[in-house]
């Protein structure tokens, strides 16, 4: 591949403004997670499922067949590394962009140049770093050309594509899912950063404790980028050794790493995800892990009242009527964290999080309210039995509204034989309790109301009102 432009370096001149990502780049003073980027991918680590050997990816790569791609990713997780990487392997040529500074002008500048390229029958591939950062009337601009195959698409995000990217790019486009590096990926980079010597951190002669190892793998959270940079600043800050050799300590590798973040996104995927997994944590009766993404939400930079609205609801969803306190404790959890703040909100949300777990389950009421909601949909306009019909009026009078009603206070154990669904719905149930915690006494009692009920229905008549049959 012949060496071009920057994309927006000097030289209008140039006839092909194109990043060359094979040429020389001056890397001093570049921190080692860039020095250490692999250059080929043998020396890729990591997203075997993506671009390992033998993959439909890796063979389309090989081939210079790559379609147009959305990589995504958490950070740290190779989506610029692996852009390199195929820059260096196309015989396209190679234009690289950034949502952060690009705008609509830049994309046009890349498609006219690619105009001329393929009149000389030269592809172009497009790299586009957080794609998700470009607004619709930006990814607009590039979609009938993606469409047309006049460029192919590489871009890079750290969120969620169905979201962040339009419905129409993203039906032209292949996404690929990269994940966090696991902790022996990680341990691959590391020693091999420990051992280089030209790109690495070899020439400062580094020892790394085992301890310390697995301290700055823990610490790193798959993020290759942390994991190597943090090394490189308790290697240049570990004293030698009179043999010369710099030991790296667990208390270096925290010092290095001070308080690292947790990677977290108020708005993004992992704002949901963890609260999913509270949720889920709480309805499988898991105290321990239910505890635990709350903290883990928490120490993230969380609103504490957004989990406490989470744990409101699944008290209502999850535990519901096997334990009627668990709604009004979570709500005062929520009362609680709104007038105590953080840091002390952690309190009432620990302790509803685990009674949630611990407490009897039941969803009887959602599925009710579901089984309901289905035959309002699909029932529509039923009308008001009369005699349920309050009458405030004369004409409401005349028209038989109350007409018959039966007020339930006045029979014996204030339980009455009427009819209170539409007359197209009469006799449907949806209500089933559990017999779980305090719901299996409900469904004792309901089940004495039924009983006594079919009791009268065969020791009389059918009333005004009600029928002898249908009833529920």
């Amino acid at each position: 591949m012949t060496a071009q432009q920057g994309l927006f370096g000097e030289g209008g001149a140039a006839s092909d403004d194109a990043v060359d990502a094979t040429a020389p780049v001056d890397d001093a003073g570049a921190p080692l997670s860039w020095r250490m980027r692999p250059r080929s991918l043998d020396e890729f680590v990591g997203q075997s499922a993506a671009v390992g050997a033998g993959t439909v990816l890796r063979r389309a790569l090989e081939s210079d067949q790559l379609p147009s791609l959305i990589l995504w990713g958490p950070p740290g997780s190779g989506k610029t590394t692996l852009a390199r990487i195929v820059a260096t392997m196309t015989e396209s040529a190679f234009e690289s962009v950034s949502a952060v500074s690009a705008g609509v002008a830049d994309l046009r500048k890349v498609v006219e140049r690619a105009r001329d390229r393929q009149r000389m029958g030269r592809r172009t591939l497009l790299f586009i770093d957080e794609i998700h950062r470009f607004n619709k009337a930006q990814q607009d601009a590039i979609l009938p050309h993606v469409e047309s195959g006049l460029v192919r698409l590489l871009g890079a995000t750290t969120e969620n594509p169905s979201f962040e990217v339009n419905a129409a790019l993203l039906s032209r486009a292949r996404v690929v899912r990269l994940e966090a590096l696991g902790d022996d990926d990680l341990r691959v980079l590391v020693r091999r950063a420990l051992a280089d010597a030209e790109r690495g951190i070899g020439r400062l002669n580094t020892r790394l404790d085992g301890d310390a190892e697995a301290r700055l793998i823990s610490l790193s959270g798959g993020d290759a980028r942390v994991a190597l940079d943090a090394l490189e600043l308790a290697a240049v800050a570990a004293h030698a050794q009179p043999d010369g050799v710099r030991t790296i300590d667990v208390e270096a590798v925290d010092g290095a790493m001070q308080h690292p973040s947790l990677l977290y996104d108020r708005a993004g995927d992992q704002h949901y995800w963890l609260a999913s997994a509270m949720i889920k944590s709480v309805r499988g009766s898991d105290p321990d892990a239910a505890i635990y993404w709350v903290a883990r939400m928490l120490e993230s930079g969380e609103d504490p009242l957004f989990i406490a609205r989470r744990l409101v609801l699944s008290a209502a969803e999850d535990v519901g009527l096997a334990d009627p306190h668990a709604l009004p404790l979570a709500v005062a959890a929520q009362q609680a964290v709104h007038s105590i703040g953080m840091p002390e909100a952690f309190l009432p949300l620990a302790e509803t999080a685990i009674y949630l777990a611990v407490a009897p389950k039941s969803n009887s009421a959602y599925r009710a309210y579901g089984a309901a909601l289905e035959d309002v949909r699909r029932t529509l306009h039923q009308p008001v039995p009369l005699h349920l019909r309050n009458p405030v009026t004369g004409l409401g009078k005349a028209m038989g509204f109350g007409d018959g009603y039966r007020y339930a206070h006045d029979f014996e154990g204030g339980i009455v034989d009427q009819q209170h669904l539409p007359d197209a719905l009469a006799g449907r149930r949806y209500y089933e309790p559990t017999d779980r915690g305090v719901e299996a006494r409900m469904a004792e009692r309901l089940r004495g109301i039924r009983e006594e009920l079919e009791k009268r229905r065969r020791a009389q008549p059918s009333q005004p009102g009600g029928s002898s049959s249908g009833h529920s």
